[in-house]
C-alpha cells in the first residue's frame, strides 16, 4: 500500500508570481510533484493553453460543477471563478504522489478546512511597491483593476496566519529552492513517518 501523498498548496496575493514560481519548479528535472490544474472562467492570457495552465470554462459550466459538488474549492475573484477539481486530487494522493496546487487565497482557506493535514505555503512579495510594479508590467489590466488587485492583495496578506510557511519571492530561484526544502522537511516529520518506521520493530 502506497504512503499517502502530500497536498502542497502554494498561494499568495495576485501578482506575486505564483504561476512563474510554479512553472520554474516543474521545469526542474528532479521535481516529482503532480500539478493539479485549476479551472477558471477568466479569459486566457497570451501564451496560456487550455488544459496546461488552466481549464478555461464558461460561467455556466463552472456553476454546474459547483452545484454538483465536483470542486475541492472555488472562489470568485475580481469577477471570475477559480476552482480545483476534487476527483483528480484525491486519486493522486491515494497513489502516493504529492499534489501541487497553485491557487488564490480564498481557495486555499477552503482547502485548509477540507485537508488540514496539507502543507500550506504563502508566497510573499518583497514589498507592496514591487507587487504593484509586477501587476503593472503585465500590461493586461486597466488602472481600475490594478487598484482593485492591490486592495485585495493587502487583505490577502493579512490572511497569512492561516498558512504553515511564508516564502518571499525576491528571486524566482530562491523561492523555488525554499519551497522544495520545505516539502523535503515535511516528508521527514515524525508524525508523517513514525508508523512506517515503527513497523521495523515488528520484524524478527
Amino acid at each position: 500500500m502506497n504512503e499517502r501523498g502530500l497536498l502542497i498548496v502554494l498561494s499568495g496575493p495576485s501578482g506575486v508570481g505564483k504561476g512563474t514560481v510554479r512553472k520554474e519548479i516543474f521545469e526542474q528535472p528532479d521535481t516529482k510533484f503532480q500539478y493539479s490544474i485549476s479551472m477558471t472562467t477568466r479569459k486566457p492570457r497570451e501564451g496560456e493553453v487550455d488544459g496546461i495552465d488552466y481549464f478555461f470554462k464558461s460561467r455556466e459550466e463552472f456553476e454546474r460543477l459547483i452545484a454538483e459538488g465536483k470542486l475541492l474549492e472555488w472562489a470568485e475573484f475580481v469577477g471570475n471563478y477559480y476552482g480545483t477539481p476534487i476527483e483528480y486530487v484525491e486519486k493522486t494522493l491515494q497513489e502516493g504522489k504529492d499534489v501541487f496546487l497553485e491557487i488564490e487565497v480564498q481557495g486555499a482557506l477552503q482547502v485548509r478546512k477540507a485537508f488540514p493535514e496539507g502543507l500550506f505555503i504563502f508566497l510573499m512579495p518583497p514589498s507592496l511597491g514591487e507587487l504593484k510594479n509586477r501587476i503593472v508590467t503585465r500590461g493586461t489590466e486597466s488602472e481600475d483593476i490594478i487598484n482593485d488587485r492591490m486592495r485585495v492583495a493587502k487583505e490577502e496578506i493579512e490572511m497569512m496566519d492561516a498558512y504553515d510557511y511564508v516564502v518571499e519571492n525576491d528571486r524566482i530561484e530562491n523561492a523555488c529552492n525554499r519551497i522544495k526544502a520545505i516539502v523535503t522537511a515535511e516528508h521527514c516529520r515524525r508524525d508523517r513517518v513514525a508508523i512506517r518506521y515503527k513497523k521495523m520493530l515488528e520484524v524478527e
